[in-house]
Order: C-alpha cells, then sequence, then structure tokens
C-alpha cells in the first residue's frame, strides 16, 4: 500500500487497550454486581443511564481504537478529547466519593498513572506521528 506507515508497537498495544476498554463498557449494563457501572461526570451510573452511556462511550473508544489502529487523523482530537475526560471524570469521582472507603495509597497512585498516562501517552504519540495520519 503506497503512503502506509506502521504504527509502531505502542500505538498497536494501545489500540488494542482501547478495543478492550470498548468491550468492558459494552458489558457494564449486564454486570449484577453494584459497584460496576460507567462513571459519568464522576457519577456511577446504574440502570437506564449505565445502559446508555456504557456502550454509547463503547461505541466511541471503538471507534478511536480504529482510528488508531488504522492511523486515521481522526483520532488525533478524540485522543486530545478523551484525555482531558479521563482526568476531568477522575477528579469528579474522587471529589464526589471522598467518604467513600478507598483502596491502598499504591492502588489508587497505580490506577491514576494507568488511567492518566495511557491516554496521554497516546496523545503525544499521535501528535509525534501526525504527518503519518490518513
Amino acid at each position: 500500500m503506497a503512503g502506509w506507515k506502521s504504527r509502531g508497537a505502542a500505538l498497536t498495544i494501545f489500540a488494542i487497550l482501547f478495543g478492550l476498554l470498548a468491550i468492558s463498557n459494552f458489558s457494564k449494563p449486564f454486570s449484577h454486581d453494584p459497584g460496576i457501572g460507567f462513571v459519568f461526570m464522576g457519577v456511577r451510573l446504574k440502570g437506564t443511564g449505565n445502559a446508555i452511556m456504557g456502550p454509547l462511550f463503547g461505541l466511541c473508544l471503538a471507534i478511536y481504537a480504529y482510528g488508531i489502529w488504522a492511523m486515521r487523523r481522526f483520532a488525533l482530537p478524540v485522543a486530545y478529547i478523551y484525555t482531558a475526560w479521563v482526568i476531568v471524570n477522575m477528579v469528579l469521582y474522587s471529589m464526589k466519593n471522598r467518604s467513600e472507603p478507598h483502596p491502598s495509597l499504591i492502588f489508587t497512585i497505580a490506577a491514576t498513572a494507568i488511567g492518566i498516562g495511557v491516554p496521554l501517552a497516546t496523545a503525544i504519540i499521535l501528535s509525534r506521528r501526525q504527518n503519518d495520519l490518513t
């Protein structure tokens, strides 16, 4: 294929991770565990809200994963928006759920680093590779 550029190992891994996250979001409405639900604007959704928002964000993440996998230009602005979304959602969740029991500090630090680090790294790599996006 003329003009085709390899996405590289990091973007391949990130595309797969976002694809898995999409599957996770699609499955949230089917969980019977009350601790499982899509978190929207810092609130863990239940019922109809979870049944709508989980799959909706799953679809968005599936499209994003495809954009990374296929090195499409639309993946770059999605990367910026998604990174900002993750940061806002994490901050709002921690603010709105202060009274709930929290996992250990090490787990919290690791989850935050991965939760923000992967989208941020994806945005950075896509920015550096924007000339390769079609």
